[in-house]
């Protein structure tokens, strides 16, 4: 309708997901990050090695995260722990114990146990307090406050994978979140066009480049009780009232537009279901438009998008009718928007020549292999404007003025 969507490249990766398995999987379930506070996270330092975890004795053990950011270790943030967990995996060092073959971190608890390294992390963290505070283990913590802290989520590891992580470590890898960018507002979380105020996780206001994203609660609380109460409220002042009913021409119109499209999915009658669609879909976004980005890549994804989205109004099968809550059309309705928004999100992530929070260009990196931004060409938000499919979508940018803090390279060396 004209909305600005704004930032959409910039994507939460969550390094501490339980691992591809199967085509079974609808997603790799999350595992709190909570974990990290009194967690190890490593890998064999050998490449191609089968054995199993508790089997790789300490000294071949590889605390990459430590090793790389010593003063941070385990708690580094979500997208170095992301790229770096990936790397490392991609290198061939990473827990394959699956049929599946895929690489994983490992991530050991603060319980000892077969006697393998743990480690509580904490703010006063340092490599020395290592070797004392690994022995100590079961007999510092005990198994009661493991339970207290992260018992849920060890049930839920063991449900899922049949693998007790008391006993043997917990296998983890990145996986994709949510994405950060949304609806374009202003400093009244109105969007550009009048009268459409979007909150919460629906804007793009406190996310940006955050590598961390804002969480659902912060804007929840920002949005809707320091700012909202304030600005909507004036504007309806502004506005005075109206009488807007459902004859008016732009209401028909709308819902006009829904029940063709509702009727055009349903006369499709294809032989693929939404969730295999949205399965392809996710598996492009994350091999050519995840976590580290190239031109070549996204180049490829603006290939395939398109490609994906004519078989699906090709070959989607819907079940069900219309009279009735019916939960693949609703799937449909989605992986078709999906579809939409994959192309916008790929289309950002090519312009955005630089790496920058959440977005990271494999050709824009520093020698270490850190984010490089490009201040001087891409400070500015980008808030696209849908054109139609096929069509290029406008880009209009808002240039981030800083007036009270100077910009600065992050380090967590």
């Amino acid at each position: 309708k004209g909305a600005l969507f704004a930032n959409p490249c910039f994507t939460q990766i969550h390094p501490t997901c339980i691992p591809y398995t199967g085509e079974y999987q609808s997603k790799l379930t999350l595992m709190s990050e909570s974990l990290r506070n009194d967690g190890r996270i490593w890998v064999p330092k050998k490449q191609n090695d089968h054995r199993a975890p508790n089997d790789i004795p300490e000294d071949e053990r590889d605390y990459y995260l430590e090793r790389k950011y010593p003063s941070f270790g385990n708690l580094a943030p979500r997208d170095i722990s992301s790229r770096s967990a990936k790397e490392v995996c991609d290198d061939g060092r990473g827990c394959d114990a699956l049929e599946a073959g895929n690489g994983m971190t490992l991530m050991r608890d603060a319980l000892a146990a077969s006697g393998c390294a743990t480690v509580t992390v904490s703010t006063d963290w340092d490599r020395a307090a290592h070797d004392e505070v690994r022995e100590a283990g079961l007999q510092r913590l005990g198994k009661d406050v493991i339970k207290q802290r992260y018992g849920n989520l060890f049930e839920m590891y063991h449900l899922i994978t049949d693998e007790d992580p008391y006993e043997v470590p917990m296998r983890i890898y990145p996986a994709s979140h949510y994405t950060m960018g949304g609806l374009w507002v202003d400093y009244n979380l109105m969007s550009n066009l009048p009268g459409l105020f979007v909150i919460g996780e629906a804007n793009f206001s406190d996310h940006g480049a955050n590598r961390l994203g804002a969480s659902a609660l912060m804007q929840g609380l920002a949005d809707g009780y320091f700012v909202l109460p304030y600005t909507i409220g004036d504007y309806f002042a502004r506005e005075g009232a109206r009488n807007i009913d459902s004859n008016r021409a732009e209401f028909r119109e709308a819902e006009e537009g829904v029940r063709d499209r509702i009727n055009k999915l349903f006369a499709v009658g294809g032989n693929r279901a939404p969730d295999d669609f949205h399965r392809d879909l996710g598996n492009i976004m994350w091999e050519f438009a995840g976590m580290a980005r190239n031109e070549k890549d996204l180049k490829t994804a603006l290939e395939k998008i398109p490609a994906l989205r004519e078989d699906f109004w090709n070959n989607v099968k819907v079940l069900g009718t219309n009279d009735e809550m019916n939960v693949t059309l609703e799937r449909a309705s989605r992986v078709a928007d999906f579809l939409e928004f994959a192309e916008i999100f790929v289309h950002d992530a090519l312009n955005r020549e630089e790496s920058c929070g959440a977005h990271f260009r494999e050709e824009y990196q520093t020698d270490e292999g850190e984010a490089l931004r490009n201040d001087k060409k891409f400070a500015y938000v980008s808030a696209w404007e849908y054109k139609g499919v096929g069509v290029m979508p406008e880009l209009h940018k808002e240039d981030l003025e800083f007036e009270n803090v100077e910009l600065a390279t992050r380090s967590y060396k």
